[in-house]
C-alpha cells in the first residue's frame, strides 16, 4: 500500500558566515534542527555581493564524512592535499568524501556576480571512515537530464528517478537521491522515496503543495521541509517552482562531531586532531 510523504516541519534557517567570513544561510547543524541522519549540515549560500563570498573557504582539514557541493550560479576553485584541483560551474557538482582524512579548499572563481549554492555533509558508516578519499565531480553538460514533459525537467544529481534515469554520483554507502527539479505553474510531481529513508525538500523559488492525506502548509522560497515517512512524494506548484529533493538512508550509529570531523565517539575526534596536527592529511602546496 502506498505511503504518501508529508511535511513534518518546516526550517526557514539562520544566518551565519563561514569559511573566512562567507555569508550563508544554515538548515541543518542550526538551531532549528541538529541533524537529519545522515545529513550532518545543510548550507545554501546566494548573494551578488562580493563581500558576501569573496573570502571564499581557505584551506581546512575533512575527516569522517562527505561533502556535496551543487552550484545553480557562479564558479568556485577547489584544491586538495591529495594535489586534485577544479573549478565548479554552474549546474555543476563535486561530491567530496574525504573519509580518513583530507585538506581542501573552496574559493570563489569571479569578482562580481551571483554566486548561489549548496554545500551538504552526508555522514559515512563507521566501517568507511577511515576509508581512502574519492572524487565525484561532474560539469554541467555531464549531468543526467530527465525531461517528462513540458512542465516538468529533472536534474538527476545521485539515485534512480521512477522514470529510471540515473545520477552521475555512484557507489555512496548512504544511497542517496539528489534531485533538482522546475515545475511549470499548476504542474503535479510524483516521485518514489525509499521507504525508511530520511528526506528533505528545499525549495529555491515559486510556492510548492504536498499532496498528502491531511491538509499540508504551503512551502515558501528558501524554505526547507523535513518529510515524514512513506514511499511516494507528490507535490503541485503553485507558482513556477524548483527545489532540491534529497533522501537518504539513515546509519542510525553514535555521532561524535567538532567542526571539521565527524566520528563516532570522542576518542576518534581527539585522534583526528593528532593526525591533522601531524601532518597526516598532507597540506595544499
Amino acid at each position: 500500500m502506498t505511503r504518501l510523504r508529508s511535511i513534518a516541519n518546516i526550517v526557514k534557517g539562520s544566518e551565519t558566515s563561514d569559511g573566512a567570513g562567507v555569508r550563508l544561510r544554515r538548515y541543518i547543524a542550526s538551531p532549528e534542527l541538529d541533524m537529519l541522519d545522515p545529513f550532518l549540515l545543510l548550507d545554501a549560500f546566494r548573494s551578488d555581493n562580493p563581500d558576501d563570498y569573496i573570502a571564499g573557504f581557505p584551506p581546512h582539514p575533512h575527516r569522517g564524512f562527505e561533502t556535496v557541493t551543487y552550484l545553480l550560479q557562479g564558479a568556485m576553485r577547489h584544491r586538495d592535499s591529495a594535489g586534485h584541483e577544479g573549478v565548479i560551474r554552474s549546474g555543476g557538482v563535486q561530491w567530496m568524501t574525504a573519509a580518513s582524512g583530507i585538506e581542501h579548499s573552496e574559493m570563489p572563481e569571479q569578482v562580481e556576480g551571483l554566486l548561489y549554492g549548496f554545500q551538504l555533509w552526508v555522514n559515512l558508516p563507521a566501517s568507511k571512515k577511515m576509508s581512502t578519499p574519492r572524487y565525484q565531480e561532474f560539469e554541467p553538460e555531464q549531468m543526467a537530464i530527465e525531461q517528462r514533459d513540458d512542465n516538468t525537467r529533472i536534474r538527476v544529481i545521485a539515485g534512480k528517478t521512477s522514470g529510471g534515469v540515473e545520477g552521475m554520483v555512484q557507489q555512496i554507502d548512504s544511497a542517496p537521491l539528489y534531485l533538482d527539479v522546475e515545475l511549470a505553474q499548476g504542474a503535479e510531481f510524483s516521485e518514489q522515496v525509499a521507504a525508511g529513508h530520511n528526506a528533505l525538500l528545499f525549495l529555491v523559488s515559486g510556492e510548492l503543495e504536498v499532496r498528502a492525506d491531511s491538509p499540508q502548509p504551503l512551502l515558501k522560497a528558501e524554505q526547507m521541509a523535513v518529510l515524514t515517512d512513506g514511499d511516494v512524494l507528490k507535490l503541485r506548484a503553485l507558482q513556477p517552482s524548483r527545489f532540491l529533493l534529497i533522501a537518504a538512508q539513515p546509519f542510525n550509529e553514535p555521532v561524535a562531531r567538532y567542526g571539521p570531523f565527524v566520528m563516532n565517539t570522542e576518542e576518534e575526534i581527539k585522534q583526528a586532531f593528532k593526525d591533522y596536527r601531524a601532518g597526516q592529511f598532507g597540506s595544499i602546496k
